[in-house]
């Protein structure tokens, strides 16, 4: 047991620290999705304020058209097809610079992320909110919000291949602003009515866990290819800029 710990904790282990950290990141988003995936499945108290903040949220907005189509345009930042056009020209940049394994990343990122997100909704089932003159629809399960969960793993992955392009002066300013559009997507699904509280957040844990998986791999890949290890701060592969 002492020995397998001391190898599960040496970062010169060919599959020691590194692995063991990504474990456990996943782990403490992990718990807490288990946790709302309960509620969720056995309605437990979290969906009667689901309910409740949902039909609140819509009798605000019922009469303010304005926010409403303030609301849809940012939700469309968090949608497949703005994310299918950022991935790709994003994707297609780093190709033509002689980046293939960073375009690679974004790649999979983005389609597996969208089948871990389409595989949980059938998986759970959970029906969209039901509201007396809606004032936007959707298609689909409703847990958990693919906007949310997109717009996690979709902007986090994206900020961290271009963070080296940025100015040292405006890192801080992008990833707080980044924060801050991926909340307000989630928002704009509540006050549109086509999402509960709960479908947001297990989007925005689950988003973070399969960025944290993704990313953590792409990490391991580089050091297993003799590339010095990078901090998050500085992004994926901040040599090749």
């Amino acid at each position: 047991m002492k020995n397998w710990l001391k190898k599960r904790l040496d970062p010169g282990e060919r599959y020691g620290l590194r692995v063991t950290l990504l474990a456990l990141a996943i782990l403490l988003v992990a718990i807490p999705f288990g946790l709302l995936l309960r509620e969720v499945t056995q309605q437990g108290s979290l969906t009667r304020i689901d309910t409740s903040a949902a039909r609140n949220l819509h009798e605000e907005v019922l009469d303010h058209p304005g926010v409403v189509t303030l609301m849809q345009v940012i939700s469309f930042l968090g949608g497949p097809p703005w994310f299918y056009l950022l991935i790709g020209i994003s994707a297609g940049m780093l190709f033509k610079q002689g980046h293939p394994r960073l375009a690679l990343y974004l790649i999979v990122t983005g389609l597996v992320g969208g089948a871990i997100d389409s595989v949980v909704k059938i998986a759970v089932d959970r029906p969209r909110p039901s509201l007396v003159s809606p004032v936007a629809t959707a298609r689909g399960q409703s847990f958990p919000s693919g906007h949310s969960m997109t717009s996690a793993f979709g902007y986090g992955a994206l900020l961290l291949v271009w963070l080296p392009v940025i100015a040292e002066r405006w890192r801080r300013r992008v990833v707080i602003g980044t924060v801050l559009l991926i909340l307000c997507i989630g928002f704009s699904r509540l006050v549109l009515g086509v999402h509960y509280i709960s479908d947001v957040l297990g989007g925005y844990m689950l988003g973070l866990a399969w960025l944290t998986a993704s990313t953590a791999a792409f990490s391991i890949w580089r050091v297993e290819r003799g590339k010095p290890k990078v901090e998050t701060e500085e992004g994926l592969a901040p040599e090749v800029f």
